[in-house]
């Protein structure tokens, strides 16, 4: 048991269109379910610090946004950090997404419905390991339609989409809620200190600097991985994990092997919901979805052209230069790029209200430097004009004997007394008219 809980087993919570599961599993055993590599996985440990990044491999999309971290498939996401706080309305929203959709065959696939795959394996494991979605409705046999792709009805985004949606949604909203929070506080803060500039004034508005700053390169490095998305084709196109594994289904080629959990991940998983039995409806539904798929290659089910365009779309890696329909794909992130945008341009705003008011504060300062210099210039040309009357009386207060001591009356020293300071105060005043005529005092 301490062997198993050193190996860097985590807690996963897996949702598909049946509900939620619980998963204790290691890196290996996630590395074989989803065929990542370990540095995909390593976008996701929480213990370091990666920027935000969307990867669209062979068979998984990796989201690291924010605080979702998670691991879409075709048919399950697979949630990392899932006893986050922030991450439970995101479950919840996911969870209200994910039961309602069509698959890359046009079948549409209602909560409740069987989610099954044919697996070599006799007996159902607690893992969740999809492959394509079948509408099971009582009294009636497996119905393959494809209603959709020949009415050309609107197409509803495949499972993998509504899942990365949903961590878009709740990336953006969250910073967008992060930062209008952060301009409800920043703008009276910014306001209070231009009419009065005071050092807990002058913090607050420091604090909400700091927090501009993190949030702003958050939403920048989510617009920028969204604008990458958007400017790569291929890297879209590797995103369409339903068409894929349609695809194989319709040419043929097996699909991989569906993950089975060893023994030692068979303990650490909680027990799945109970199910009713469906092996023999299983094994009705793959055998008519086998003939339908064979009938499908030799009618019109779907057009030849079609099946060229999910050719070279599949094939995107070895004919780069192919035109690939990414439209769907497209319009989803630039929704979201959209608003993502806006959110910077929202920071933007507030960092250049923020550099208004930090040179509206620097103006202010500057002009009250000023006039404290302009004292210091009165004070000092004052100070002058005293002592040039201190002079005078030093003079006068000399052990000299002259005869204006001998036959001075009062009115005498009250004329040196009075001449003296009236000089100095015409010295001043002459002083500070040539400086305001100089321009040198206001």
């Amino acid at each position: 048991g301490m062997r198993k809980k050193g190996m860097g087993v985590r807690m996963w919570l897996v949702i598909n269109s049946s509900g939620v599961q619980r998963l204790e599993a290691g890196k290996h055993a996630i590395m074989r379910r989803t065929s990542l590599p370990a540095r995909d996985l390593r976008i996701l440990d929480p213990l370091l610090s990666y920027p935000s990044t969307i990867l669209g491999r062979e068979r998984a999309i990796v989201v690291n946004l924010e605080h979702i971290k998670a691991i879409i498939s075709a048919h399950e996401v697979l949630l990392l950090n899932s006893k986050d706080p922030l991450v439970a309305p995101f479950v919840n929203e996911l969870r209200g997404r994910l039961p309602v959709h069509y698959n890359a065959l046009g079948q549409q696939v209602r909560k409740g419905s069987f989610i099954l795959s044919p697996s070599q394996d006799d007996e159902t494991n607690g893992s969740i390991d999809a492959s394509i979605s079948l509408e099971a409705p009582e009294g009636s046999s497996f119905k393959f339609s494809n209603d959709l792709q020949n009415k050309g009805g609107p197409s509803v985004l495949p499972f993998e989409f509504r899942a990365l949606e949903a961590c878009l949604e709740a990336a953006c909203s969250c910073l967008d809620a992060e930062t209008n929070a952060l301009e409800q506080q920043a703008y009276p803060a910014l306001d209070e200190l231009t009419s009065k500039i005071s050092t807990l004034n002058l913090e607050r508005v420091r604090l909400i600097k700091s927090r501009l700053v993190a949030i702003s390169g958050r939403v920048q490095k989510v617009r920028d991985e969204i604008e990458q998305l958007l400017d790569d084709d291929g890297d879209m196109a590797e995103m369409y994990l339903t068409d894929k594994l349609s695809r194989q289904q319709l040419d043929g080629v097996p699909s991989p092997p569906a993950y089975d959990m060893d023994e030692e991940e068979k303990d650490n998983a909680e027990e799945n919901e109970q199910r009713p039995d469906v092996k023999a409806e299983a094994q009705t539904a793959f055998e008519a979805m086998r003939e339908t798929l064979s009938g499908l290659h030799k009618g019109d089910g779907l057009s030849s052209s079609s099946r060229s365009s999910n050719k070279s779309s599949s094939n995107h890696s070895n004919h780069p230069k192919q035109n690939l329909d990414v439209e769907e794909l497209e319009m989803l992130l630039e929704a979201y790029f959209v608003q993502i945008d806006g959110t910077l341009n929202k920071l933007s705003t507030l960092r250049d209200y923020v550099e208004d008011t930090e040179d509206y504060i620097n103006i202010m300062l500057d002009d009250k430097q000023n006039h404290l210099l302009q004292m210091g210039v009165m004070l000092t040309t004052a100070t002058l004009v005293v002592s040039g009357f201190i002079v005078v009386t030093g003079i006068f207060g000399m052990n000299i004997r002259i005869s204006l001591f001998n036959e001075g009356t009062l009115t005498q020293f009250l004329w040196v007394v009075g001449g003296a300071g009236v000089g100095a105060l015409l010295v001043y005043i002459l002083v500070i008219g040539w400086c305001r005529y100089k321009r040198l005092l206001e």
